[in-house]
C-alpha cells in the first residue's frame, strides 16, 4: 500500500495553475484558489496562474508557453473538461500530450464514483506528459480540486511517497529529447 517515505527529503515542485473559464476572473475562481492553497500547503511553488477563456487554441498555446518555460514542473488547469461545446479543455491538452497517462483519468473517475455516485461519468479529466512537463485537467468544480489533489496529485507530486511517484521519474520525462 501507498506510504509516505520520512526518511526521504521533500522535493518541491513548481506548479502552474490554469483556469478555463468564459465567465469567472481571478475573485470568482474558487478552484484556482483551492489548488493554489492545497499546492502551497503541500510545500510546493506556484510558478505562474492564469485564466483564459474556453477556446482551444489559446489555451493550447498557453500549454505550450509553460512546458517551454524551464520554471515549470507541473501544470494543473481546471474547467472545461466537461461535455458541452464549449469544453474544449480535453482536447488542447490532447493537442500538447507527448504520452497521455491514461490511468490518471480512471484513477479520477474511481475518487469521484466515491463522491458523486455516477455523476463521475461526465468528468473528462485527463493526464499526460509534455517536453518533461506533467499536465493536468481537472474539472472545473471546487470538490473535484479537492478530490484530485488530496486523493491523487499530493502523493503523486510528493518524492517521499512509495511505492513510487511522478516526480522521481521527473528528470527522465524528457530524455528521448536529449542526444545520446
Amino acid at each position: 500500500m501507498s506510504r509516505i517515505d520520512d526518511s526521504k527529503a521533500f522535493i518541491p515542485v513548481r506548479i502552474a495553475i490554469l483556469t478555463v473559464s468564459d465567465s469567472r476572473d481571478l475573485a470568482q475562481d474558487r478552484s484556482g484558489q483551492l489548488l493554489v492553497h492545497r499546492l502551497q500547503a503541500a510545500g510546493h511553488t506556484l510558478a505562474d496562474r492564469m485564466i483564459l477563456r474556453d477556446e482551444r487554441a489559446e489555451i493550447a498555446a498557453q500549454l505550450r508557453a509553460w512546458i517551454a518555460d524551464p520554471d515549470i514542473d507541473v501544470v494543473i488547469s481546471t474547467g472545461g473538461t466537461g461535455l458541452t461545446g464549449r469544453d474544449v479543455t480535453v482536447e488542447a491538452h490532447r493537442d500538447v500530450y507527448e504520452k497521455e497517462i491514461d490511468a490518471f483519468g480512471t484513477v479520477f473517475t474511481i475518487v469521484s464514483m466515491q463522491k458523486i455516485g455516477t455523476s463521475a461519468v461526465q468528468s473528462r479529466a485527463t493526464g499526460g506528459v509534455a517536453g518533461g512537463t506533467y499536465l493536468f485537467a481537472l474539472p472545473g468544480s471546487p470538490g473535484a480540486c479537492k478530490d484530485a489533489w488530496d486523493e491523487i496529485l499530493q502523493k503523486q507530486l510528493d518524492y517521499r511517497h512509495l511505492p513510487c511517484n511522478f516526480v522521481e521519474i521527473m528528470p527522465r520525462l524528457d530524455e528521448h529529447l536529449r542526444r545520446k
